[in-house]
């Protein structure tokens, strides 16, 4: 007891100092709009002010709209493939996953930028094929097919491995008593993996609706606006208007808590335990004349969502000037020999980020699954709460995070100062990123059964032992794809790196977008592209690491 005392302990302060410690100080400033002046009077005069505003209706329906889309899209596209290979013998597979998590190397708005470049008039299409697509991508529609393109991997992991723990062996029982593979598929394996499926869609959704970068990039054309590009207007428009980006803040935290909440029906409904007893080794079956077709589809979706965006952002790259286009003599290495001549930073930029990133990995894969076992073993008052906490960074646009943790963060009481240094940065990420390994590991949780629990205890086993010995080499096939995608995320994070990030300390992000700024797009996308293989390359020496283990 005494163990999961402290083990309760640890995870709620750690929850509460990098989550509710910036979401209390913006929900402060919601309610208090004069707090920066240090005026506490008129409480909740700005909330009124924000709602009655015309186009409110807009942006929250608009907000929705996007969300429910990309989330039905990525479902279409990651459940049939996550279920392939979570149950039959795809070639390639190691090879196929390491392509699927290449979106999460590419930042929004550098996906944005590479489809506008590619669809737009007179763009690398239109050179090539004569095809202006334009006109879709410039198109809800079209931020959808974006938002989608990068954020699959979310679903097709999930699926996939859900599917795998939870499958085959319950499926093939099934058939011994009749049922055919369709049949068993969809009664059984596809009800197991619900969690895991459930929980990548919450995560989907809030991504969707916090996501600043592809909206902003597109809808400047589109006049299609949602609630974090108006966050962001109060935030960059003279006046600031921190009040209203605050009670528009409190308005996503809200359609996050109802996504949360119809999560909780769904899982409240039935049983998933599917993990009771000693492991058996998973037997997935051949895929026969369907061989070609799946290579196909995986193929059609690399080339969407990895092909045609790298393929723009080394175009761009490796030519001398936009306005040249795709012509021989407009090609030039001299973008890459800037980067790793160490132009502006470049690489010492990039080594910031690879460090930044598996710190923020390695702290939130153990935070994350010290909070999902309280969250799913123990009876502590008041987890739910905890659970809801620990889902409202996905929910809370990065700028506003960031704006939370300044205010935190930048006051003279704190014993040390960590604000304005590279650690404000650490803890940025770890906010922002924690709830990947706990809903991950919560997912896998709900199928393993209690009674693994109850054999060690009888056995004599402690708290500690409990989770060294037996939770976690159960829970390390979702954990390690959760703190995967933290490594992935944090390389590329922008808004809150461009806010916290101390002066002179650049991050891969801060660097290309300051590229951008000053007018060097092919700098910065070559910057990009280093920085993708980089982080490719580190992830596939992952995948062979955990093959091994």
């Amino acid at each position: 007891m005494r163990g999961g005392a402290a083990i309760s302990l640890c995870a709620v302060a750690a929850l509460l100092l990098l989550i509710g410690l910036p979401v209390g100080a913006i929900l402060t400033q919601a309610v208090f709009p004069g707090l920066t002046r240090g005026d506490l009077s008129a409480p909740f005069s700005g909330v009124a002010a924000a709602l009655s505003e015309p186009r409110m209706l807009a942006l929250i329906g608009n907000t929705l709209a996007l969300g429910v889309s990309v989330s039905l899209g990525c479902l279409l596209i990651s459940a049939p493939l996550g279920l392939i290979r979570g149950l039959c013998r795809v070639p390639g597979a190691a090879v196929w996953d390491v392509l699927f998590l290449i979106p999460f190397m590419i930042p929004p708005y550098i996906a944005a930028l590479a489809w506008i470049m590619t669809l737009q008039p007179r763009g690398y299409l239109a050179q090539l094929l004569g095809l202006d697509l334009g006109f879709f991508l410039f198109s809800f529609p079209g931020i959808v097919f974006v938002m989608v393109l990068n954020l699959y991997p979310l679903t097709y992991f999930a699926v996939a491995r859900t599917v795998e723990a939870a499958g085959g062996r319950l499926a093939d029982a099934a058939r011994v008593f009749g049922a055919t593979p369709a049949r068993a598929v969809w009664r059984i394996t596809l009800p197991l993996a619900t969690p895991g499926i459930v929980a990548s869609l919450l995560l989907v959704f809030a991504m969707s609706i916090e996501e600043f970068g592809t909206p902003a990039t597109l809808a400047a054309r589109t006049g299609f606006h949602v609630l974090v590009t108006g966050i962001y207007t109060r935030f960059s428009d003279w006046p600031i208007d921190l009040p209203g980006a605050a009670v528009l803040s409190m308005v996503l935290i809200l359609l996050a808590g109802g996504a949360y909440l119809v999560q909780l029906l769904i899982l409240a409904r039935r049983s998933f335990v599917s993990v009771s007893g000693k492991p058996v080794d998973t037997v997935k079956v051949p895929l026969g004349p369907w061989t070609w077709p799946v290579l196909a589809a995986f193929g059609g979706v690399t080339l969407l969502g990895v092909g045609v965006p790298v393929a723009a952002v080394l175009a761009t790259a490796l030519t001398r000037t936009i306005s040249g286009g795709l012509a021989w003599d407009n090609v030039s290495f001299e973008h890459f020999a800037a980067v790793f001549g160490n132009s502006a930073g470049a690489l010492t930029a990039l080594g910031n980020s690879l460090s930044l990133a598996a710190g923020a990995a390695l702290l939130t894969g153990v935070i994350g699954a010290l909070v999902a076992y309280v969250l799913n073993r123990t009876e502590l008052p008041g987890r739910r709460l905890l659970d809801v906490l620990s889902l409202l960074p996905n929910a809370i646009p990065g700028i506003v995070v960031a704006v939370g943790l300044i205010l935190a963060w930048n006051q003279a009481f704190w014993p040390v100062a960590i604000y304005n240094t590279p650690w404000m940065l650490l803890i940025a990420y770890c906010a922002l990123l924690l709830p990947y390994p706990i809903r991950y590991a919560g997912a896998a949780f709900q199928q393993i059964g209690r009674s693994l629990d109850d054999a060690a205890r009888v056995a004599g086993a402690g708290v500690g032992a409990l989770l060294w010995r037996i939770l976690l080499p159960l829970l390390l096939p979702s954990l390690g794809v959760a703190m995967v995608l933290v490594f992935a995320i944090a390389t590329r994070e922008l808004v809150a790196s461009i806010m916290v990030a101390p002066a002179g300390f650049s991050t891969v992000s801060t660097f290309v977008f300051a590229q951008f700024e000053q007018g060097s797009a092919g700098v910065g996308m070559a910057m990009s592209v280093v920085a993708i293989f980089t982080s490719t390359a580190i992830l596939v020496a992952l995948s062979a690491a955990t093959r091994r283990v």
